[in-house]
């Protein structure tokens, strides 16, 4: 655990050295207000939730986490300080869950940022604080599959943009995969053993029912075994390409 704290020291650091952290913040801020405001019509509801607020964090983290995630891997091959960082007294997988926690954290600030707006609903009525926080947890769950996915198809590549293009994609796909109109299409030719499968891997299912306030355990797992299997992989690439 130590050396995972090192790592991730560093690589948390490293975030607020650059504009990106700052960026990445004040753009993630800007559109969750604005699409919350504008196109949720929140004030005009008159109820007093959050949920037009969360509603859209799924569809924010499709672009901005793989901005994050892009650079964990391809920076470190691109620069050439992959072969140094592996060199230290530390195992590939402690290095792999340090750099995804770093960039985890990194979302979980940019999340809690947004407090104004749980001071504000409760200022205008009395929700139900139990579901909001609920909200906040699946949300940071559903940054942080993104994030892996993302840190998984970075190690891929030495090219940023490519990483970025293709994690959105697989992002996307995981995203999308409960949505009907994916569902009709395998239901065609799939059995539906089979379409139910891909409508549980979907992270907009997993991510609303907690956002509804109902924290069910398969949810929590999901997001973590999509997680662990992310990192594993992670693992992998890294070690297989080690020296390339």
């Amino acid at each position: 655990m130590h050396s995972i704290w090192i790592v991730s020291r560093r690589e948390l650091s490293a975030y607020f050295t650059s504009p990106l952290a700052y960026i990445f913040i004040v753009i993630f801020l800007a559109l969750a207000g604005g699409l919350t405001f504008f196109f949720g019509a929140w004030l005009d509801r008159g109820q007093a939730d959050l949920q037009v607020f969360f509603i859209y964090h799924p569809y924010l983290y499709l672009f901005l986490i793989p901005a994050v995630g892009m650079r964990l891997w391809a920076e470190e091959r691109k620069s050439g300080t992959i072969e140094f960082l592996l060199t230290l007294p530390v195992t590939t997988g402690q290095i792999v869950l340090g750099k995804f926690l770093a960039a985890w954290v990194f979302a979980g600030i940019a999340l809690a940022l947004t407090f104004p707006m749980w001071l504000t609903v409760n200022y205008l009525g009395a929700p139900d604080n139990g579901i909001i926080l609920a909200a906040y947890i699946g949300s940071w769950l559903v940054a942080g599959g993104f994030l892996a996915l993302s840190s998984c198809v970075s190690a891929l590549t030495k090219n940023q943009v490519v990483a970025f293009v293709l994690a959105s994609a697989v992002c996307f796909v995981f995203m999308m995969s409960g949505v009907e109109i994916i569902q009709s299409f395998f239901r065609a030719w799939t059995p539906q053993v089979f379409v139910e499968s891909v409508a549980e891997l979907s992270f907009l299912t997993n991510f609303t029912e907690i956002a509804r306030g109902v924290i069910d355990i398969r949810d929590i797992v999901f997001f973590l075994s999509v997680i662990g299997v992310a990192l594993f992989v992670n693992t992998a690439i890294v070690e297989a390409k080690k020296g390339v």
